[in-house]
């Protein structure tokens, strides 16, 4: 394993939350971290925008460049690339953080909501990937990582709710995908995954709210496990769904209680995250 100093990530997302705590994990080597985000502005709900992050992370010892855009947008995706190229030299990591989610059943899923997650979650995963493979060909170690979960193909999973669920497994399936297509050019791409959820603005406002809050880890066991994974060569770890805690295990990191965002919370007591058995 390496570490990140002087290495160049591409991010979509990254505001705040699980992204922002990957950036920071990565900035305190010195990485270069370029995010590509919409919340220009502050949300009435939700703390932070691009520029507060880009603060953070020169902070914590990394380079930051904030690019106000979409994913969702073909030209805001290309102008990342080329900006992040032309501030750092290159890119070495893409991180596919942008996600939307809804639970609703398929009855209930507003058709533009159902739009919304399939191009952000997957076709956003898709052409970021994309766009900046060119540059990854020409990385020393050479990553792409998705927030997305294993494949579980169960009626379980399936039938909770049939639009999300479509949208995650897209990002994975994407991922898998380019895995396979440049595996012989050594880009990895992988997938990771938490068996808990993660104190986020999603699980407040999407899942479960301040109960939920209080049982989950925080978003610092999710930035730790993405380190070890993109630390690895990348010729040697590709093609997987990986799962944080399991991916800490590998590290040596089997002590997990300081990452409870209650602190003292028994494991047992942690909600368990949609997708896994």
């Amino acid at each position: 394993m390496t570490d990140l100093a002087g290495k160049t990530i591409l991010m979509s997302g990254g505001s705040r939350g699980i992204g922002l705590a990957i950036a920071l994990r990565a900035a305190r080597d010195g990485a270069n971290i370029a995010l590509l985000a919409k919340t220009d502005t502050p949300h009435p709900k939700l703390e932070g925008t691009v520029h507060t992050a880009a603060e953070q992370i020169r902070d914590a010892g990394g380079r930051a460049l904030p690019i106000v855009g979409d994913v969702r947008n073909d030209d805001d995706v290309a102008g990342a690339v080329l900006k992040t190229q032309g501030e750092f030299g290159g890119i070495d990591i893409v991180i596919n953080n942008a996600s939307v989610i809804d639970l609703s059943g398929s009855l209930e899923l507003a058709a533009k909501k159902y739009d919304l997650m399939q191009d952000v979650n997957v076709r956003g995963t898709f052409m970021l990937s994309r766009a900046a493979l060119p540059m990854l060909q020409e990385a020393e170690n050479p990553h792409i990582l998705s927030l997305s979960p294993p494949l579980n193909i169960t009626p379980r999973w399936l039938g909770a709710h049939t639009g999300y669920t479509l949208a995650k497994f897209g990002m994975t399936m994407a991922t898998l995908g380019i895995a396979a297509e440049f595996a012989e050019q050594g880009i990895a791409a992988n997938t990771l995954w938490p068996r808990t959820t993660i104190a986020t603005a999603a699980v407040q406002y999407a899942l479960g709210g301040d109960r939920m809050m209080k049982a989950s880890r925080t978003p610092e066991v999710y930035a730790d496990a993405a380190y070890a994974v993109l630390t690895q060569p990348s010729r040697g770890y590709t093609g997987q769904t990986l799962i944080v805690e399991d991916v800490l295990a590998a590290a040596g990191i089997t002590d997990l209680s300081a990452y409870a965002a209650v602190p003292g919370t028994p494991d047992s007591e942690l909600f368990p995250d949609i997708f896994l058995d």
